[in-house]
Parts: structure tokens; sequence; C-alpha cells
């Protein structure tokens, strides 16, 4: 194994040693496009969570300088537990963004040859990449030669339940450089449906020289340790259970480490928080857009914590921000009452 790939799995050992140290198990919030910007990311950060992921960037307009890559790149965190995912079939175009993603500050770099959308994967890229394996470890030697910090992989089971190069795939990135595998226990063509098969992720990674987080349908304290027991990984990632509820991986990380877990918040905790989220949204992307993307947020929030239809309703509707704060005692006040 070369040198420098030696040294990006010390550094990434040595991350999860130290989460390991804190935490009890490494804990991580999920990539989620649309939906792991930098308002959230440091939400769940503040809220407990040891390490969080970027939505996707594609690697070919970071490379152009688009504005919107570099809005799902933005960092302003300064910290190494900050993790941005790129995403591309051309390896040089991506190494090229990844040289680019680690100026902005990044801590680690993950490849994403996991997202199953057909945009994605019809452009070769994503889960798309399962079908082209040699293709994929190009992709992940030009990245993984192209930066000093950790490079990271997160991907499925296979395309379909007859693929079977994942495990040889592994194998070679992990020869290739890449310091810390995130397995989803789901193939590409079963997308979100059915349960993980959290112990395939077990048998795929078996033997594998680096740390493994397994992903998927990790929504509690209990399913991350069935989770971590049928899979034997290293770590959890917690995906779309966060939504609505940005305390939860924070919660399953003081649960493996034998911490006090700290409530959910509710009542005036909970509107506080919620109106801190949404006005951080509207500073990161302006008044109007920001009012359009945290709608799905407060729609979130309002499943979680059970609010009323009308209220639901209504704070999904509200035009300005003052609607908005001024809706959110009584929504979650009622939800409280009915939780009660």
């Amino acid at each position: 194994m070369p040198r420098a790939s030696r040294t990006r799995i010390g550094q990434v050992a040595a991350l999860l040693a130290d989460l390991d140290a804190e935490q009890g198990r490494a804990v991580a919030l999920a990539p989620m496009a649309g939906i792991t910007d930098l308002p959230f990311r440091r939400l769940a950060l503040g809220l407990g969570t040891p390490v969080v992921v970027s939505e996707m960037v594609a690697s070919a307009e970071m490379v152009v300088g688009g504005v919107q890559a570099r809005a799902r790149a933005a960092l302003g965190l300064g910290c190494a537990a900050t993790v941005v995912q790129i995403a591309g079939r051309d390896p040089q175009v991506m190494a090229e963004a990844a040289r680019r993603v680690a100026d902005l500050g990044a801590g680690v770099i993950d490849i994403n040859m996991g997202c199953p959308a057909r945009k994605v994967t019809g452009g070769a890229a994503g889960s798309g990449l399962l079908r082209d394996p040699d293709r994929a470890l190009r992709i992940i030697e030009a990245v993984a030669g192209a930066v000093a910090v950790p490079v990271t992989l997160k991907t499925r089971l296979g395309w379909d339940d007859d693929c079977a190069t994942v495990a040889p795939l592994l194998d070679r990135a992990v020869a290739a450089g890449v310091a810390r595998v995130t397995l989803h226990g789901r193939t590409r063509c079963a997308f979100y449906t059915g349960h993980a098969d959290w112990a395939a992720v077990g048998r795929r990674t078996a033997g594998l020289a680096v740390p493994v987080l397994v992903n998927g349908d990790i929504d509690g304290v209990a399913a991350a340790r069935a989770a971590l027991a049928a899979s034997g990984a290293a770590g959890v990632m917690v995906g779309r259970a966060a939504r609505g509820r940005p305390w939860l991986p924070g919660q399953i990380a003081a649960a493996l480490a034998g911490r006090p877990v700290p409530a959910a918040p509710t009542g005036g905790a909970l509107v506080d928080l919620v109106a801190g989220h949404h006005a951080a949204m509207l500073a990161f992307y302006g008044r109007d857009l920001g009012l359009r993307v945290a709608r799905k947020h407060l729609g979130w929030y309002a499943d979680a914590a059970g609010v009323p239809a009308a209220l639901r309703s209504a704070l999904l509707t509200a035009g300005s921000e003052g609607e908005v704060h001024a809706l959110l005692p009584r929504a979650f006040a009622a939800s409280e009452r009915h939780a009660a």
C-alpha cells in the first residue's frame, strides 16, 4: 500500500479513535441532498452529532465555480468533523473538485457511489458506478492522489441483488487510499424500500482493513445497537430519521458512549430550536429562497412532534419569517398537549 494511503488511513483511524473515546462509537449524520446544508449541519453538531457530512456536491459544477456547488460545500465549521461529499463520473474532474473542496477547509472528502437517483445514475455517477468498478477505482485513485486530507467512500450493497462487485471494489478502494467506508444496507435497485440488511453490510466488509460505518434505517438507539451487532461495524451513519429530529444522532452517540441521553426538545425549547434553524436558513439562502427551502424542514419538525394538520398547513404556507415565528408557539404547544 502506498505510504500516502497508509497516512490517510491512520488519520481517519485516529479521528475514529478520538470519537470512540468521547462518544463510545462513531456516529455520523449522512449526506442528504437538499437537507444537510450548512445550517442543518451546524445545528446537528451543536446538538451532539460527532461527524456531519455535506449534501452531495456535483464535481463538474464545483470545477466550473458554480455558486450552488460552493454553497453545498460551504463549511464555516472549522473542525475535522466536517466531511464534504463529491459525486461525478470523470476521474480528473473529481480530482480537481476534491482539491477545491480541500482548499475550502474540508476535514475529510467523501466519494459518493451510493446515490440511487436516476438523474445521477443515468450519468454513470453515484451508485451507477457499481456497474463499472474499473471506472470507480480510477475515480478513487484520482481523488486520493489529489489531496492530503483523508478520503472516504459511501456506497451500497450492489446495483441489484445479483451484483457481486462491491466486496472486491471495497478491497481495491482501500488499496487505492480510501480510509473509511460507509455501506448502506440496500442495493441501488431497492432504493429505500424494504429494510436495510445490516448483516449483509458485515458480510460485504468482512476483513476490510479500514473502519466501516453501517447506514440505513438507523432511526434510534435500539436500531443503532442492532445495526452494530449485525454488521460488526465501527459506527453508524444516521440519515432520513434525522429529518425533523436533528438531535437524534447526538442522542445515539450519547447512548452508545454510555452517557445520559439528552431528551428531545419540547415546548418552548423546541420552539426556540425551530425558530433558530429557520432564521439561519433565511440568513444562508436569502429571504425568498430561504422561506421556500425551510418549508420542508418545518413539515418534518411538525410531523415528528405530531402538530395538528391545520397548524402544520399554516406553518408551511406562511409568507414571512414573522408569520412563521408567530405560529411556532401555538403549533408546538398544541403538539405537546397532544402528545400528553
